[in-house]
């Protein structure tokens, strides 16, 4: 019955009392998954495997500590991630998604007791969103939290912030930090990595106090990079966003005379003769 309702990578949502129809899988794998972990309470109506929806069904992830919403929209968040490794390691079993253990618990926890709209982790990421836009400290950001809690006691949410970016890490939210020289002449990086003056100046990499390193070596400057490849991957692992990544082929503009995208305009088109091979794959950006 539920194999017409399979997406176009072959996955579909798994009602096991681990994933709880939030991670997807392939077909062959649901039956294990069922197997080791049993089939979650609650889901009576198979709305995400052909049946119709009647009353309140689906409104809430069922199970043993459920209530929360499933119109949160972390549910797609991860369930797009979890596809994606998924797809991409070609790994069966309920052992391929433990890396997303915590995630999933502060997605099926709520965020204070009687309040099922909002799950702990969208709560957080939307902390941190606010922390990025207002350019709060890191201090400051652990000075909230602890306020919430105070205030909160019984509140869900992590302690620190060193705490919620280990979290956001696993969302492929992360970044690379590579230390700078403080007169910015260059990196310490790749061939430079293990060196501890600058190759241009001979300036300390690390902050000195009285003329001597102190214990614990801190980097006068730190530059924090984020891959480029992990975030288009992102970007396509999502179906909304994957859309918009192919629109310059799907959606470009048939009148010659109109330009309302840059692949509408000479150096684009110069572009793709030059390199076919790359222009045949409308993924490639």
């Amino acid at each position: 019955m539920a194999k017409p309702f399979v997406n176009d990578r072959g996955f579909i949502k798994c009602p096991c009392r681990r994933c709880l129809n939030n991670a997807s899988h392939q077909l062959e794998d649901l039956e294990s998954h069922i197997f080791r972990n049993g089939f979650m309470f609650g889901y009576n109506q198979w709305i995400h495997h052909g049946e119709p929806a009647t009353g309140n069904a689906g409104t809430t992830v069922a199970g043993p500590s459920g209530g929360i919403h499933e119109r949160d929209e972390m549910f797609d968040v991860l369930d797009d991630i979890i596809s994606e490794d998924a797809d991409e390691d070609a790994v069966g079993g309920p052992s391929s998604n433990d890396q997303y253990d915590d995630l999933f618990a502060a997605l099926r926890s709520e965020l204070y007791p009687g309040v099922s709209s909002f799950s702990s982790l969208n709560f957080l990421v939307k902390l941190m969103h606010l922390k990025v836009l207002n350019k709060w400290t890191n201090k400051s950001f652990d000075e909230l939290l602890k306020l919430l809690k105070l205030a909160f006691p019984k509140i869900d949410l992590v302690e620190s912030h060193y705490e919620a970016k280990k979290l956001m890490t696993k969302m492929g939210l992360g970044y690379s930090s590579i230390h700078v020289c403080k007169n910015d002449c260059a990196l310490f990086w790749k061939e430079n990595s293990l060196k501890y003056t600058c190759p241009v100046c001979s300036e300390s990499r690390w902050k000195l106090q009285s003329g001597k390193r102190s214990g614990k070596n801190v980097p006068h400057k730190v530059l924090r990079y984020f891959p480029v490849g992990p975030r288009l991957k992102r970007l396509f692992a999502t179906s909304k966003t994957a859309k918009l990544m192919r629109w310059h082929s799907t959606g470009k503009s048939k009148d010659n005379d109109v330009m309302r995208h840059p692949v509408d305009g000479k150096s684009w088109q110069e572009f793709d003769k030059r390199h076919p091979q790359f222009a045949d794959d409308v993924r490639n950006v």
